[in-house]
């Protein structure tokens, strides 16, 4: 179990080259469909001695969504979905970190859709800190969380001939998350 220690207090950058915050769903209710931005910039403000006093910031550029089919992402960009030229950005802003347990902690938060604000609980795995070939103090994060869609404004869907739907209102967020420490000096 990888170990906090009060050194790994500070402000840590994602490093976005080595972050992945993604998405899947449920598409014709029988696969999958899995997607990712590619634009992601966020910041971690860690105490850990008191992770009450901890914070994070994430801001993802709508416009970088990446389903590996440009037609798709194209359709997720417009009104149906995103509506990115309204709404370029999809932000989280921190409110309380808890640790639950050694390297586990449910960050709760605001996070903005389509100009919609809804409070959500994310639960957060610290997988350990190394120290990179540059040099630079890196940490990995992990975690997922299911939303409904339609509570964020992203309400667009097709009836399928069977009775359901062509998209699940339910979405997974995933996050694999590299941080480097802004360290002084």
């Amino acid at each position: 179990m990888p170990e906090l220690t009060p050194d790994l207090s500070g402000e840590w950058r994602f490093d976005p080259d080595h972050t992945r915050i993604g998405f899947s769903t449920r598409h014709a209710m029988v696969t999958k469909v899995r997607g990712a931005f590619n634009d992601v910039e966020g910041i971690i403000n860690a105490d850990v001695e008191n992770p009450l006093n901890s914070s994070v910031q994430v801001t993802i550029k709508v416009a970088s969504i990446d389903t590996r089919s440009a037609q798709r992402d194209e359709h997720l960009r417009t009104n149906d979905f995103f509506d990115a030229p309204s709404y370029p950005e999809i932000t989280f802003v921190s409110t309380r970190i808890d640790q639950i347990e050694e390297g586990n902690f449910i960050v709760s938060g605001n996070l903005t859709i389509r100009g919609i604000t809804q409070e959500v609980s994310l639960p957060i795995e610290f997988l350990g800190v190394e120290r990179d070939p540059a040099g630079q103090l890196r940490a990995g994060f992990e975690g997922s969380r299911r939303i409904d869609r339609q509570q964020f404004g992203v309400k667009w869907n097709t009836a399928l001939d069977s009775g359901g739907m062509l998209v699940s209102d339910k979405i997974t967020l995933e996050f694999e998350v590299s941080a480097v420490k802004v360290e002084k000096g």
